[in-house]
């Protein structure tokens, strides 16, 4: 009995130790429920993220202006069949001639031709030409990227005329003539740069839209030599007889043209010679 007593105190010892842990566990987890359920809260009434928007939706899209030039020289057998075939080319792929020169030499024959064609058939148009039309003699393709001066010019036109507008508007709201003459000045400069603005930018246009083409098409001669002739002695005599009559009868002429002249000087030395004879006649007496 004496050894069932101490057994029982120390299991009733062991289970209160026991539920004393328990509790402080189930203090820990409320504990922890407490905290974590304003996070999962928030987290719930909160609003999704934004989405993200792709790198490419975000950058504007500059489209490149890119003026093409040209210069190739082709020899050709035929140069008035050469140049049908371009002639043809050129109408073919909607282009147009803005020069057009032809030279012949004892040497050579050539055209030179200044060609404009659109910017989406430059690339083909020369490859058409040197497939079919002549050995190539020279060629250079040069790419100018304006990009940025178009972007310049497009913010300085948009800018004046936005000042323009203003200026308009300053206009029907001027009291005074001088305000009114101050505000014309101003509208008077803006239009002029306006104008050349847009000026420089229908020609910036044209070159991109347009390439521009130097095609030299060459038929070689084969060269002969051909010597001076020289006449014979008679002939050379014959020709200044006739020479050295014409001229005689050119100076005739002349002289005969001048009659009047003869007239003055005739009725002059008779006057002097009167003048002479009076002279002497004094002197004698």
């Amino acid at each position: 009995m004496k050894k069932i007593i101490p057994l029982l105190v120390l299991i009733l010892i062991i289970q209160s130790c026991i539920e004393k842990q328990d509790g402080k566990v189930m203090d820990e987890i409320a504990g922890g429920q407490e905290e974590i359920m304003p996070l999962a809260r928030k987290q719930l009434n909160s609003p999704p993220p934004p989405r993200e928007i792709p790198l490419a939706d975000t950058k504007e899209v500059v489209k490149k202006r890119i003026i093409k030039d040209g210069r190739l020289g082709l020899k050709v057998p035929d140069l008035e069949n050469a140049k049908s075939r371009v002639d043809e080319l050129v109408k073919n792929h909607d282009g147009y001639y803005a020069n057009e020169n032809f030279n012949n030499s004892d040497f050579e024959s050539s055209y030179n031709l200044n060609i404009r064609i659109p910017s989406s058939n430059f690339e083909k148009f020369i490859s058409l030409l040197e497939a079919g039309i002549g050995e190539i003699q020279y060629k250079s393709i040069d790419a100018r990227d304006v990009t940025d001066q178009f972007i310049d010019l497009e913010t300085r036109l948009e800018n004046k005329q936005n000042y323009l507008k203003r200026y308009n508007e300053l206009l029907a709201r001027a009291n005074n003539v001088r305000e009114i003459l101050d505000i014309e000045e101003k509208i008077r400069v803006l239009e002029e740069e306006i104008e050349s603005t847009t000026g420089r930018l229908k020609y910036l246009s044209d070159l991109v839209d347009y390439s521009t083409l130097n095609l030299t098409l060459t038929e070689p001669k084969d060269f002969k030599y051909k010597p001076v002739s020289r006449d014979k002695f008679t002939e050379k005599l014959k020709q200044s007889i006739s020479k050295g009559w014409y001229g005689f009868m050119d100076f005739l002429l002349f002289i005969i043209k001048i009659w009047p002249f003869w007239i003055i000087v005739a009725v002059v030395i008779l006057f002097w010679n009167n003048i002479r004879k009076k002279k002497r006649k004094v002197q004698k007496h």
